[in-house]
């Protein structure tokens, strides 16, 4: 069995954006008390893991330096601040005490993720407060200050690796893909609810990449009231022979549940069934993979939590997938010759 492990740090509970802001952090505490009651923790190939901050250098790989220094200076004044030219002191991206910490923090635990499937030869690892997708090269976005994937992907592209990334969540994962639009060097693929009148308004399928990225960049805009079988079926013909056919060394994932028909905030209605379907489709590839956290607002006010989520063997698989309770199935033999024509990132490497 595939060694697996869950990176997390106490330390995120320490950090609120406001009592009345949509994302909670207290959930990050209640997602894993959840683990923990499921034996999931326990798991014979399980590691916990704990991580430190991203360094100044890591940050500077994506985000830019007068974007950093304002982040630190609001992260350390105690009078409210804004500054909107950086996205920081809006409703959606407030300024508190120690935002740079935490921000920091949440980027390390992804870098540390990656650096177990990298180095220490980990089959999978989760890294629960991950999956800040909207945080652009200089400005904060849809709750987030630091871009953890973006971050966490040039770390392994600085040692040479070939890098999938797949975005689950609702909304489009715009910077990462501003990350990698003129990269060959990483798929990026995003399954979200259509831009046309939805946040961050991005993700149409005419935005495939620029310069050597042209072809690595793919986007499959949902509309609203997309259920499972749809979502599954865009899964099949699109993602899964792409993914298999780029044959990346590490795939990493955002595995944001707000695409739950019972989320306030989003109209699509996908249920644990596909997320516990693709998951077992992702382990079929027997690639390592890096699973993010994403998009879910407050398990106590809005609709059922993580606990409904997690209420029977599918389900948790669907999230828990550093925990290793996922089954394991052989890939497809071949590809359709169809799913090749005219995309570059279907070139399978020598």
């Amino acid at each position: 069995m595939p060694r697996t492990a869950l990176v997390y740090s106490s330390r995120f509970e320490q950090f609120s954006y406001g009592s009345h802001h949509p994302f909670q952090l207290h959930r990050y505490g209640l997602a894993l008390e959840l683990l923990e009651s499921y034996g999931l923790l326990e798991l014979p190939t399980m590691e916990r893991r704990d991580c430190s901050p991203v360094s100044d250098q890591q940050i500077l790989s994506f985000h830019t330096p007068a974007y950093l220094q304002r982040l630190k200076e609001f992260s350390t004044s105690d009078e409210p601040r804004a500054d909107f030219l950086f996205g920081l002191g809006d409703v959606d991206c407030p300024v508190f005490k120690g935002l740079y910490d935490y921000a920091a923090l949440g980027a390390g635990a992804s870098l540390e993720a990656c650096r177990l499937v990298a180095e220490e030869g980990f089959g999978a690892v989760l890294s629960l407060a991950g999956g800040w997708h909207h945080g652009h090269r200089a400005r904060a976005s849809g709750f987030c200050y630091l871009n953890d994937a973006v971050i966490a992907i040039n770390w392994l592209l600085e040692r040479g690796r070939r890098v999938a990334y797949l975005d689950l969540d609702a909304h489009h994962g715009d910077g990462v893909q501003e990350g990698f639009y003129d990269d060959d060097r990483v798929l990026t693929i995003s399954l979200h609810e259509s831009g046309i009148s939805f946040f961050p308004g991005t993700g149409f399928e005419d935005e495939t990449g620029s310069g050597k990225g042209t072809g690595y960049t793919v986007n499959l805009p949902l509309l609203a009231h997309t259920d499972d079988p749809l979502y599954m079926r865009a899964f099949d013909e699109v993602v899964y022979p792409l993914l298999a056919a780029f044959d990346p060394d590490i795939i990493v994932a955002q595995i944001g549940a707000d695409t739950f028909r019972t989320d306030p905030l989003t109209r699509l209605e996908i249920t644990t069934h596909s997320y516990a379907y693709i998951m077992r489709k992702l382990q079929a590839l027997k690639i390592p993979w890096v699973a993010l956290g994403g998009g879910r607002l407050r398990p106590d006010e809005h609709g059922p939590g993580l606990d409904h989520c997690l209420g029977n063997d599918e389900q948790r698989g669907a999230f828990a997938p550093a925990a290793g309770s996922l089954c394991q199935e052989d890939p497809p033999a071949g590809l359709s010759p169809h799913h090749a024509a005219g995309c570059p990132a279907l070139g399978r490497r020598a």
